[in-house]
C-alpha cells in the first residue's frame, strides 16, 4: 500500500510537470487533416442481405453479398444506403455479413451529387476491448498493486506518445529531439509507477539513461555510415505528400530507433538489476567480483534470449514481403542493399547492441546500489529501499 501511494504521487507530479512546463504546451496541428486510413468512414448497420452468390474475379470465385445497411453516424446519419463485399474486390476472408451486424463504411459523393457507400472493414471493438479487459485482469491478478502500476505506466506511455511526441513532430520540431525529451519523461515516471521508488528502480533509471546515450550514438552513426534517409517506410512518403510542414525523416528514423529501443530495455534493465539485488540478499558475503560475475551469467541467458526474440519479431513482420522476394527468386545478397530493409537491418542490430551493453552497465550500477544499501544512513528515507514489496529486490 506504501508503494501504491508513492505511485500516486509520481503520477501528480507527472501531470503537474506536463501542464506547467512551457515545452509541453497543447501544439495546434497544421492544416484540416487529409484523407487517411480512418478518416472519411462511418459506422452503419447491415438491415438485410439483398443478394449473395459466387462471382470470378480473374480466375479467383469467391462468395459475394450485396446488403442494404443504415447509416449511424455522421452526414447521412439515419439514411438506408446499399453495399456490396466480394463483387468488385477479392476478399481476404470467409467472415460474411448478416443483419444486425454493424461494419465500417465509407461514403463518396461524386461531381454529379451520387452518394454511394463502400464496405471498408468489420467493427472489431468489442473483442479488443474484452481482450483488454482480460489483460488488465490477468495483470492485476498475478501482480496486483505492482500491476496496478504497470497498467497505468502503459497509458502514461500512450498518452506521451500520441499527445505529445506525435504533435510536436506533425508541427515541424526535431523527431530526435523531441523523442528523446518523450523517453526521458516516460523513463523518469513509468519505471517509478511500475516498481516504485527504491534503489532498484534508481539502478534501473541510470542504467537505462547510459543504455539510450549509447543506442542513439550508434544509431546516428550507422544511419550517416549506411547513407539512410528515413524513406524507407511507404507511409513517411504519404507522409511526405499530405503535410506542408517538412518533417526531418533521418531524425524521425533515429526517433523511432530510440523509441523502440526503450521498450525492451525497460524489461532487461529492470530483470537485471533485480538479479543483483535478489543475489546479494541472498548472500550479503558476496563481494564485487563474485556478484558481478553471478549476475552477468543471468544477464548472459537473458540477452542471448532477447536478442534472438528482436530478429524473430522483425522476420515475422517482413514474412509477406520475404515470400514475395523468394517467390521471384531474388538475391538476398542484394536484398539488404534497400533501404526499407537496411533499415530494419540497422534498427533490430543497434538495438541489440544497446542490450548488450544493458547487462554489464546495469550490473556495475545496481551492485554500487545494492553494496551501499546498508550505509545510507539519512539518506535511506530519500531514495527508498533495496526494492520489492519486502525491502528487497526480486527476481525474475
Amino acid at each position: 500500500m506504501k508503494q501504491f501511494k508513492w505511485q500516486i504521487v509520481l503520477i501528480l507530479a507527472a501531470i503537474a510537470v506536463y501542464f506547467t512546463f512551457p515545452y509541453f504546451d497543447k501544439v495546434q496541428l497544421p492544416g484540416d487533416g487529409f484523407a487517411t486510413m480512418g478518416s472519411g468512414t462511418v459506422r452503419a448497420e447491415v438491415i438485410r442481405i439483398i443478394e449473395e452468390g459466387q462471382i470470378d474475379l480473374g480466375g479467383h470465385v469467391q462468395k459475394y453479398q450485396v446488403a442494404r445497411v443504415n447509416i449511424l453516424e455522421g452526414e447521412y446519419a439515419g439514411i438506408p444506403m446499399e453495399i456490396d463485399y466480394g463483387r468488385r474486390q477479392i476478399r481476404s476472408d470467409d467472415y460474411d455479413l448478416v443483419a444486425g451486424q454493424q461494419i465500417m463504411v465509407s461514403i463518396s459523393k461524386t461531381p454529379q451529387n451520387v452518394v454511394n457507400a463502400y464496405f471498408v472493414d468489420f467493427i472489431r471493438s468489442t473483442p479488443i476491448l474484452w481482450l483488454t479487459i482480460i489483460f488488465a485482469g490477468a495483470i492485476l491478478l498475478i501482480s496486483r498493486w505492482k500491476g496496478l502500476g504497470a497498467l497505468l505506466s502503459m497509458i502514461f506511455s500512450l498518452y506521451i506518445i500520441i499527445d505529445y511526441i506525435i504533435p510536436h513532430i506533425l508541427i515541424g520540431e526535431d523527431p530526435l529531439r523531441v523523442s528523446i525529451i518523450g523517453s526521458a519523461l516516460l523513463l523518469g515516471i513509468t519505471l517509478y509507477l511500475t516498481y516504485g521508488w527504491n534503489l532498484k528502480t534508481h539502478s534501473s533509471v541510470i542504467s537505462m539513461i547510459l543504455v539510450l546515450i549509447i543506442t542513439g550514438i550508434l544509431s546516428a552513426l550507422f544511419v550517416v555510415f549506411a547513407k539512410l534517409n528515413g524513406t524507407g517506410d511507404e507511409n513517411v512518403m504519404f507522409l511526405m505528400q499530405a503535410m506542408d510542414t517538412p518533417i526531418n525523416l533521418r531524425g524521425l528514423l533515429l526517433g523511432g530507433m530510440i523509441i523502440g529501443a526503450l521498450g525492451v530495455l525497460d524489461d532487461l534493465v529492470t530483470t537485471q538489476a533485480s538479479a543483483v539485488f535478489e543475489l546479494h540478499h541472498a548472500n550479503p558475503n558476496f563481494g564485487f567480483r563474485a556478484l558481478y560475475n553471478s549476475a552477468m551469467r543471468i544477464g548472459q541467458d537473458h540477452v542471448a534470449a532477447t536478442v534472438n526474440t528482436l530478429v524473430l519479431a522483425y522476420a515475422g513482420a517482413s514474412l509477406p514481403m520475404l515470400l514475395l522476394f523468394s517467390l521471384a527468386r531474388g538475391d538476398y545478397g542484394s536484398l539488404i542493399n534497400f533501404s526499407f530493409i537496411a533499415e530494419e537491418i540497422v534498427r533490430t542490430l543497434v538495438g541489440s547492441l544497446g542490450l548488450i551493453a544493458a547487462v554489464p552497465l546495469t550490473t556495475v550500477i545496481a551492485i554500487l546500489f545494492a553494496q551501499r544499501a546498508g550505509s545510507l544512513g539519512r539518506w535511506e528515507q530519500f531514495l527508498g529501499p533495496e526494492g520489492g514489496e519486502d525491502g528487497h529486490g526480486h527476481f525474475h
